[in-house]
């Protein structure tokens, strides 16, 4: 045989499996569509958060976390309602992940020299119920190094590993078809792609210059999701989010393309919840693209108004920062706007220099480089950060101006036919802002922002103080184009706790492995209906780590 075992997929997931396949002494045969740049696929180019729970971060912040805590917000937010059939697996993944996340997982990434920023953000912060969707307490570790930093022990293990002769690299490999022969994985076949020296990140040919056929005693696939491929996206868009839109911003490169879900289908492979994703309504197009589409997401504080196309601000929960799905599906389903795809947020300068930051490891340079002094200037010091500000002056979907009757019309310029109204807009603000004159409100969106300033990360380097929107010693004002962003794929292969494919009888494919994405991250859909947010690194670390242990003890 050519390997013990062919992992599908150098993503994060990928290369964790290999890591623990190599450390064991078994000989690896890595396979990606993309070249040898690409390594580490779209956790490249996260932000680098990391789902933890009851950290030593949160405890020097005075946040009081625990797993009873983090396992009730998990089943709030997921809301598993197939446990007896597509979620039966999906439901012990998500225990054994918090159990993870509360214990061992945080030793795990010092061990492989993974460090963490000392502050913990707060993301995805609900439905405003204690026993719904949301993080009760803050639990976004943000990796020293971004999603590089994450990726980078794993990319230098498989690079000494095929220094020591036991991994080998098959860039340019797309694979077609998994071979499955008396009912056991032995192998892949797939089309040798032209050699291509684009950048990390930039969309790769498709030019075929011949078949190949690899063998092994286990296969792992680790492909990723749909995120890049709008196609599928809108196949299986779920009709409790209403219709997809007609257009949409990527928040991934070309490469996640969905292809081995319905090739792990052909195979006899079970997939499910396919009707359970993830995309952020918080879009910007990125005036500097890398890949087709290519869209930033803005990762925003509590304090931004936020409107629908026709200009009326959103319902609670829809507030930034809270429920992303609650978002997307009440502008998908209001019967006078889904046929607009976007929203507005309005804010000041001051909220923006305080509270605006962009998902992305490129569009975080100082954490991603690891410079201390360039994160304390950058975040605890005055004016808009740099890559921010980049978006302000040059960015498609911003605009500023002095008043709120000239930032409308610049907004409307942004739409095919005028949609806002200055006069109503300023209704709905000047109500908000009446509701500053006191420490207490009926605003959910005040007692919000309120609620952020009582923890000591989010008052010095999160949220901005409470002003009034038109107070122009705060402006100028400033309006933002927001978009539906691509990005997760939240079912998938259905697998058991060891990462274990299970065929269309829900028993395991012999010698057949998923983890990362393309399982849903493990189970099939250990999420449920709604992320936590810094799930997906983690989702892709546990269950990769699973599948390479698993096959290793297989073809030990």
């Amino acid at each position: 045989m050519d390997a013990d075992v062919i992992v599908v997929g150098a993503g994060l997931a990928g290369l964790v499996a290999a890591h623990e396949l190599t450390s064991k002494g078994r000989r690896v045969a890595l396979v990606d569509q993309e070249n040898a740049a690409n390594l580490g696929g779209q956790a490249f180019w996260s932000f680098g958060g990391l789902f933890l729970v009851d950290s030593p971060e949160q405890r020097r912040l005075g946040i009081k976390d625990s797993f009873d805590l983090a396992w009730s917000d998990w089943q709030g937010s997921a809301r598993f309602d197939r446990v007896a059939d597509e979620d039966s697996w999906a439901v012990r993944w998500a225990r054994a992940y918090v159990e993870w996340a509360a214990g061992e997982k945080r030793a795990w990434l010092d061990g492989h020299g993974i460090k963490l920023l000392p502050t913990v953000g707060w993301a995805e912060r609900g439905d405003l119920r204690a026993d719904g969707h949301g993080n009760s307490v803050p639990r976004f570790h943000v990796t020293w190094g971004t999603g590089t930093g994450v990726v980078e022990p794993f990319v230098d293990s498989a690079r000494q590993a095929a220094r020591d002769g036991l991994l080998t690299f098959h860039h340019r490999h797309q694979v077609d078809e998994l071979v499955i022969e008396g009912g056991a994985a032995r192998g892949v076949r797939g089309t040798l792609l032209a050699e291509d020296r684009s950048a990390r990140g930039v969309a790769s040919n498709r030019e075929r210059v011949g078949d190949f056929e690899l063998t092994a005693q286990a296969v792992v696939v680790t492909t990723g999701g749909i995120g890049a491929n709008h196609d599928i996206v809108r196949r299986y868009w779920p009709e409790r989010l209403g219709t997809p839109p007609a257009e949409m911003v990527t928040g991934v490169p070309a490469y996640v393309d969905g292809r081995m879900l319905d090739i792990s289908a052909e195979a006899g492979v079970r997939l499910v919840n396919r009707d359970r994703m993830w995309h952020y309504t918080e879009g910007v197009r990125n005036w500097d693209p890398i890949w087709p589409g290519h869209g930033i997401r803005i990762l925003p504080g509590p304090s931004s108004m936020w409107f629908d196309a026709l200009g009326r601000r959103l319902p609670d929960p829809c507030l930034p920062g809270y429920d992303t799905l609650s978002t997307l599906e009440h502008l998908r389903t209001t019967e006078d706007i889904a046929g607009y795809d976007h929203s507005w947020f309005v804010l000041t300068r001051k909220i923006i220099e305080k509270e605006f930051a962009l998902s992305g490891s490129e569009q975080n340079p100082d954490i991603t480089a690891k410079d201390r002094a360039a994160v304390l200037k950058n975040r605890l010091g005055k004016g808009i950060p740099g890559p921010v500000d980049a978006f302000v002056r040059k960015g498609a979907d911003f605009v500023t101006a002095p008043n709120l009757e000239q930032l409308v019309a610049k907004m409307n310029e942004l739409t095919d036919k005028p949609l806002l109204d200055a006069a109503e807009l300023r209704r709905q603000i000047e109500a908000r802002d009446l509701q500053l004159a006191n420490p207490y409100s009926k605003d959910a969106q005040i007692q919000g922002i309120r609620n952020a300033r009582r923890y000591i990360g989010d008052r010095l380097g999160r949220v901005a103080t409470p002003h009034r929107i038109l107070d122009p010693a705060a402006g100028p004002l400033v309006g933002v184009k927001l978009h539906v962003l691509t990005r997760k794929t939240l079912g998938g292969i259905q697998t058991d706790l060891d990462s274990r494919a299970l065929g269309a009888d829900g028993t395991p494919i012999d010698g057949l492995y998923a983890a990362g994405e393309v399982a849903g991250f493990g189970g099939g859909g250990v999420h449920g209906y709604n992320a936590l947010e810094g799930t997906f690194l983690g989702g892709c670390l546990f269950s990769g780590r699973a599948a390479g242990r698993a096959a290793g003890v297989q073809t030990g």
